[in-house]
């Protein structure tokens, strides 16, 4: 990938997966290098993807029952 100076922005929601505007590389824990060209990507937060490290929304069937107000 070109390395340019321009910063990369990254967004934390609150909930859900971290956005990172691309291209992208991440490397994993076990020293593997993934990549995207996509103009913005989901990284998974929550190791439930199966796509991991992009962030399939595995989270939103994993979550638990919200709890409700009363």
């Amino acid at each position: 990938m070109p390395n340019d100076d321009a910063p990369r922005r990254v967004t934390l929601p609150r909930k859900g997966p971290m956005l990172v505007e691309g291209p992208v590389e991440v490397e994993l824990e076990d020293g593997t290098v993934v990549s995207s060209d996509r103009f913005r990507v989901a990284l998974c937060t929550c190791h439930r993807s199966r796509r991991y490290p992009w962030c399939d929304t595995s989270h939103r069937r994993s979550a638990p029952p919200r709890e409700t107000r009363q």
